[in-house]
Protein backbone atom coordinates (compact mmCIF):
# COMPACT_ATOMS: atom_id res chain seq x y z
CA UNK A 1 0.00 0.00 0.00
CA UNK A 2 1.42 3.95 -0.34
CA UNK A 3 2.10 5.47 2.47
CA UNK A 4 -0.34 8.34 3.25
CA UNK A 5 1.20 11.93 2.85
CA UNK A 6 3.00 13.35 5.69
CA UNK A 7 1.31 16.60 5.16
CA UNK A 8 -2.01 17.45 3.40
CA UNK A 9 -3.75 20.77 3.61
CA UNK A 10 -7.07 21.71 1.86
CA UNK A 11 -8.11 25.05 1.27
CA UNK A 12 -6.02 26.63 3.81
CA UNK A 13 -6.95 30.03 5.11
CA UNK A 14 -5.07 32.81 7.76
CA UNK A 15 -6.77 36.11 8.75
CA UNK A 16 -5.72 38.58 11.05
CA UNK A 17 -8.22 41.10 11.09
CA UNK A 18 -8.70 42.49 7.79
CA UNK A 19 -5.27 41.35 6.32
CA UNK A 20 -5.73 37.65 4.82
CA UNK A 21 -2.10 35.88 5.33
CA UNK A 22 -2.56 32.76 3.54
CA UNK A 23 -6.15 32.19 0.95
CA UNK A 24 -6.90 28.99 -0.15
CA UNK A 25 -3.62 26.72 -0.03
CA UNK A 26 -3.69 23.89 -0.89
CA UNK A 27 -0.78 21.56 -0.64
CA UNK A 28 0.57 17.58 -0.40
CA UNK A 29 3.68 16.33 0.61
CA UNK A 30 4.93 12.91 -0.14
CA UNK A 31 6.80 10.78 2.11
CA UNK A 32 10.44 11.06 1.80
CA UNK A 33 10.71 13.95 -0.53
CA UNK A 34 12.36 17.43 0.28
CA UNK A 35 9.73 19.46 -0.59
CA UNK A 36 10.39 23.34 -1.28
CA UNK A 37 7.61 26.46 -0.16
CA UNK A 38 8.85 29.05 -2.29
CA UNK A 39 8.03 32.77 -2.31
CA UNK A 40 9.06 36.47 -1.59
CA UNK A 41 9.01 37.95 1.56
CA UNK A 42 5.06 38.19 2.75
CA UNK A 43 3.98 35.87 0.72
CA UNK A 44 2.50 33.69 3.85
CA UNK A 45 5.27 30.90 4.07
CA UNK A 46 6.20 31.32 7.73
CA UNK A 47 2.29 31.14 8.05
CA UNK A 48 2.02 28.32 6.50
CA UNK A 49 4.77 26.57 8.42
CA UNK A 50 3.57 28.13 11.43
CA UNK A 51 0.25 26.18 11.57
CA UNK A 52 1.51 22.84 10.17
CA UNK A 53 3.43 23.22 13.50
CA UNK A 54 0.29 23.93 15.73
CA UNK A 55 2.23 27.13 16.41
CA UNK A 56 -0.97 28.75 14.85
CA UNK A 57 -4.74 27.92 14.59
CA UNK A 58 -5.65 28.34 11.01
CA UNK A 59 -8.98 30.16 10.19
CA UNK A 60 -10.64 27.53 8.04
CA UNK A 61 -9.82 24.31 5.61
CA UNK A 62 -8.17 21.07 6.69
CA UNK A 63 -4.99 20.31 8.09
CA UNK A 64 -3.51 17.14 8.83
CA UNK A 65 -0.05 16.34 9.40
CA UNK A 66 1.74 12.67 9.96
CA UNK A 67 -1.92 11.40 10.02
CA UNK A 68 -3.11 13.84 13.01
CA UNK A 69 -3.70 17.60 14.03
CA UNK A 70 -0.98 20.22 13.96
CA UNK A 71 0.24 20.44 17.59
CA UNK A 72 -0.60 17.14 18.81
CA UNK A 73 1.65 15.13 21.42
CA UNK A 74 2.19 12.05 18.97
CA UNK A 75 2.29 14.48 16.27
CA UNK A 76 5.10 16.88 17.77
CA UNK A 77 7.29 14.19 18.54
CA UNK A 78 7.65 12.47 15.06
CA UNK A 79 8.32 15.86 13.87
CA UNK A 80 11.35 18.39 14.04
CA UNK A 81 11.21 22.18 12.87
CA UNK A 82 12.98 25.55 13.45
CA UNK A 83 10.91 28.38 11.93
CA UNK A 84 11.79 32.00 11.94
CA UNK A 85 15.02 32.93 14.17
CA UNK A 86 16.26 30.14 16.86
CA UNK A 87 15.43 31.09 19.93
CA UNK A 88 18.01 29.42 22.63
CA UNK A 89 19.44 30.64 26.19
CA UNK A 90 22.34 33.82 25.48
CA UNK A 91 24.65 32.70 28.39
CA UNK A 92 24.49 28.09 27.84
CA UNK A 93 26.74 26.61 25.72
CA UNK A 94 25.20 25.47 22.70
CA UNK A 95 25.75 21.76 24.33
CA UNK A 96 24.14 22.75 27.24
CA UNK A 97 21.05 24.55 25.12
CA UNK A 98 20.78 21.04 23.06
CA UNK A 99 20.88 18.97 26.74
CA UNK A 100 18.32 20.74 28.25
CA UNK A 101 15.82 20.69 25.11
CA UNK A 102 17.10 16.37 25.07
CA UNK A 103 15.55 16.21 28.82
CA UNK A 104 12.76 17.63 28.05
CA UNK A 105 12.23 15.63 24.80
CA UNK A 106 13.27 12.47 26.80
CA UNK A 107 15.82 12.25 24.34
CA UNK A 108 19.11 10.91 24.85
CA UNK A 109 22.08 12.36 25.63
CA UNK A 110 24.12 10.71 23.19
CA UNK A 111 22.31 12.12 20.49
CA UNK A 112 23.00 15.56 21.49
CA UNK A 113 26.47 15.23 20.42
CA UNK A 114 25.61 13.44 17.04
CA UNK A 115 23.47 16.21 15.52
CA UNK A 116 26.63 18.93 17.16
CA UNK A 117 28.60 16.38 14.04
CA UNK A 118 25.86 16.89 11.58
CA UNK A 119 25.67 20.57 11.49
CA UNK A 120 29.43 20.94 12.16
CA UNK A 121 29.52 22.58 15.44
CA UNK A 122 31.22 20.32 17.61
CA UNK A 123 34.14 22.27 17.70
CA UNK A 124 32.38 25.02 19.12
CA UNK A 125 29.53 23.28 21.42
CA UNK A 126 31.11 24.34 24.77
CA UNK A 127 30.90 27.99 23.77
CA UNK A 128 27.89 30.59 24.50
CA UNK A 129 25.42 30.91 22.18
CA UNK A 130 25.57 34.54 23.04
CA UNK A 131 29.00 34.45 21.34
CA UNK A 132 27.98 32.11 18.08
CA UNK A 133 27.55 34.19 14.35
CA UNK A 134 23.86 34.53 12.81
CA UNK A 135 25.03 31.21 10.67
CA UNK A 136 25.96 29.41 13.73
CA UNK A 137 22.91 29.88 15.69
CA UNK A 138 21.07 29.12 12.65
CA UNK A 139 22.80 25.58 12.57
CA UNK A 140 22.42 25.35 16.40
CA UNK A 141 18.56 25.82 14.97
CA UNK A 142 18.73 23.22 12.86
CA UNK A 143 20.55 20.62 15.08
CA UNK A 144 17.53 21.59 17.71
CA UNK A 145 15.04 20.35 15.11
CA UNK A 146 16.80 17.01 14.34
CA UNK A 147 17.53 15.48 18.07
CA UNK A 148 14.05 13.88 18.18
CA UNK A 149 15.62 11.76 15.15
CA UNK A 150 11.86 13.01 13.49
CA UNK A 151 10.02 11.48 10.14
CA UNK A 152 9.06 14.94 9.37
CA UNK A 153 11.29 17.83 9.31
CA UNK A 154 10.00 21.60 8.60
CA UNK A 155 12.32 24.18 8.26
CA UNK A 156 11.68 27.94 7.76
CA UNK A 157 15.06 29.79 5.93
CA UNK A 158 17.57 27.34 7.06
CA UNK A 159 20.07 29.27 4.81
CA UNK A 160 19.47 32.69 6.62
CA UNK A 161 22.74 34.00 7.72
CA UNK A 162 24.90 31.55 6.36
CA UNK A 163 28.67 32.14 4.10
CA UNK A 164 28.35 30.62 0.64
CA UNK A 165 30.44 27.74 2.53
CA UNK A 166 27.44 27.54 5.29
CA UNK A 167 25.17 27.40 2.52
CA UNK A 168 26.63 24.38 0.71
CA UNK A 169 27.03 22.43 3.79
CA UNK A 170 23.32 23.13 4.65
CA UNK A 171 22.24 21.71 1.37
CA UNK A 172 24.26 18.99 1.70
CA UNK A 173 22.98 18.52 4.99
CA UNK A 174 19.39 18.65 3.61
CA UNK A 175 19.98 16.38 0.59
CA UNK A 176 21.25 13.57 3.54
CA UNK A 177 18.16 13.84 5.35
CA UNK A 178 16.11 13.39 2.41
CA UNK A 179 18.33 10.40 1.03
CA UNK A 180 17.73 8.72 4.91
CA UNK A 181 14.29 8.50 3.84
CA UNK A 182 12.60 11.61 6.07
CA UNK A 183 10.64 13.79 4.30
CA UNK A 184 11.88 17.45 4.51
CA UNK A 185 9.96 20.55 3.99
CA UNK A 186 11.88 23.84 3.47
CA UNK A 187 11.10 26.92 3.13
CA UNK A 188 13.12 29.96 1.22
CA UNK A 189 13.45 32.79 -1.00
CA UNK A 190 16.05 31.69 -2.56
CA UNK A 191 15.37 30.23 -5.82
CA UNK A 192 18.72 28.59 -6.85
CA UNK A 193 18.54 27.04 -2.74
CA UNK A 194 14.84 25.19 -3.87
CA UNK A 195 16.61 24.05 -7.24
CA UNK A 196 19.36 22.52 -6.20
CA UNK A 197 17.63 20.25 -3.14
CA UNK A 198 13.83 20.72 -3.95
CA UNK A 199 12.32 16.80 -5.31
CA UNK A 200 8.75 19.24 -5.39
CA UNK A 201 8.23 23.12 -5.19
CA UNK A 202 5.30 24.94 -4.12
CA UNK A 203 5.09 28.63 -5.09
CA UNK A 204 3.56 30.89 -3.00
CA UNK A 205 2.23 34.32 -3.46
CA UNK A 206 0.25 36.80 -1.70
CA UNK A 207 -0.88 34.26 0.50
CA UNK A 208 -2.00 32.28 -2.86
CA UNK A 209 -0.77 28.89 -3.95
CA UNK A 210 0.55 29.59 -7.41
CA UNK A 211 2.00 26.59 -8.24
CA UNK A 212 3.07 23.61 -7.42
CA UNK A 213 4.82 20.45 -9.47
CA UNK A 214 8.25 18.33 -9.25
CA UNK A 215 10.92 20.93 -10.00
CA UNK A 216 12.10 19.88 -13.61
CA UNK A 217 8.64 19.65 -14.47
CA UNK A 218 7.66 23.38 -13.56
CA UNK A 219 11.72 24.54 -14.86
CA UNK A 220 9.29 22.44 -18.12
CA UNK A 221 11.41 21.96 -21.60
CA UNK A 222 13.94 24.29 -23.93
CA UNK A 223 12.38 27.05 -24.56
CA UNK A 224 13.77 30.04 -27.19
CA UNK A 225 15.34 32.98 -25.68
CA UNK A 226 15.28 36.11 -28.84
CA UNK A 227 16.99 39.35 -28.30
CA UNK A 228 15.40 41.97 -30.90
CA UNK A 229 14.37 45.03 -31.68
CA UNK A 230 12.04 46.69 -31.32
CA UNK A 231 11.51 44.38 -28.49
CA UNK A 232 7.66 45.20 -28.08
CA UNK A 233 7.04 44.22 -32.25
CA UNK A 234 8.72 40.64 -31.31
CA UNK A 235 6.74 39.95 -29.03
CA UNK A 236 3.98 40.41 -30.44
CA UNK A 237 4.09 38.99 -33.31
CA UNK A 238 5.40 36.04 -31.42
CA UNK A 239 2.07 35.72 -29.07
CA UNK A 240 0.13 35.59 -32.89
CA UNK A 241 1.69 32.92 -34.32
CA UNK A 242 2.28 30.82 -30.68
CA UNK A 243 -0.38 32.30 -28.36
CA UNK A 244 -0.32 34.18 -25.32
CA UNK A 245 0.78 31.12 -22.80
CA UNK A 246 3.46 30.49 -25.15
CA UNK A 247 5.25 33.80 -25.14
CA UNK A 248 6.57 36.30 -22.09
CA UNK A 249 8.59 38.82 -21.73
CA UNK A 250 11.96 38.87 -19.50
CA UNK A 251 14.27 41.26 -18.69
CA UNK A 252 14.83 42.17 -22.52
CA UNK A 253 14.45 39.08 -23.93
CA UNK A 254 11.53 36.90 -25.32
CA UNK A 255 10.77 34.15 -24.48
CA UNK A 256 9.15 31.08 -26.38
CA UNK A 257 8.24 27.94 -25.05
CA UNK A 258 8.53 26.15 -28.43
CA UNK A 259 10.87 23.44 -29.40
CA UNK A 260 14.49 24.58 -30.75
CA UNK A 261 13.75 23.09 -34.02
CA UNK A 262 11.04 26.27 -34.92
CA UNK A 263 13.88 28.54 -34.52
CA UNK A 264 14.63 29.07 -38.30
CA UNK A 265 10.88 29.25 -39.18
CA UNK A 266 10.17 32.13 -36.21
CA UNK A 267 13.41 34.27 -37.11
CA UNK A 268 12.04 34.48 -40.68
CA UNK A 269 8.92 35.31 -39.37
CA UNK A 270 11.19 38.49 -37.49
CA UNK A 271 13.14 39.38 -40.30
CA UNK A 272 9.63 39.56 -42.76
CA UNK A 273 8.04 41.75 -40.06
CA UNK A 274 10.95 44.06 -39.98
CA UNK A 275 12.47 43.00 -36.74
CA UNK A 276 16.00 43.18 -36.18
CA UNK A 277 17.21 39.85 -34.45
CA UNK A 278 20.65 39.82 -32.61
CA UNK A 279 20.30 36.47 -30.59
CA UNK A 280 18.14 33.64 -30.98
CA UNK A 281 18.92 30.59 -28.71
CA UNK A 282 17.83 27.40 -27.03
CA UNK A 283 18.11 27.18 -23.61
CA UNK A 284 16.77 25.19 -20.75
CA UNK A 285 14.22 27.01 -18.53
CA UNK A 286 15.69 28.15 -14.48
CA UNK A 287 13.46 28.41 -11.44
CA UNK A 288 13.70 31.73 -11.36
CA UNK A 289 12.40 32.51 -15.13
CA UNK A 290 9.59 30.20 -14.02
CA UNK A 291 8.93 31.86 -10.69
CA UNK A 292 9.06 35.12 -11.99
CA UNK A 293 6.98 34.61 -15.01
CA UNK A 294 4.06 32.94 -12.50
CA UNK A 295 4.53 35.72 -10.00
CA UNK A 296 4.25 38.60 -12.61
CA UNK A 297 0.58 36.73 -13.79
CA UNK A 298 -0.44 36.22 -10.34
CA UNK A 299 0.06 39.78 -9.82
CA UNK A 300 -1.55 41.01 -13.40
CA UNK A 301 -4.53 38.91 -12.34
CA UNK A 302 -4.72 40.26 -8.84
CA UNK A 303 -5.25 43.69 -10.63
Amino acid sequence: MTAAPPVQVQGLTKRYGETLAVDGVDLIVRPGEVYGFLGPNGAGKTTTLRILTGLIAPTSGRVEVLGGSPGQAQVLARTGSMIESPAFYPYLSGLDNLRLLAEYAEVPRTRVREVLELVDLAGRAKDRFSTYSLGMKQRLGVAAALLKDPELVILDEPTNGLDPAGMRDMRRLIRELGSEGRTVVLSSHLLGEVQQVCDRVGIINGGRMVAEHDVEELRGQQELVIRARPLESAHSVLREVLGAEAVHLYDDTVRAKVAPDRAAELNRLLVEAGIAVSELRSTERALEDVFFELTTEEKTNAG
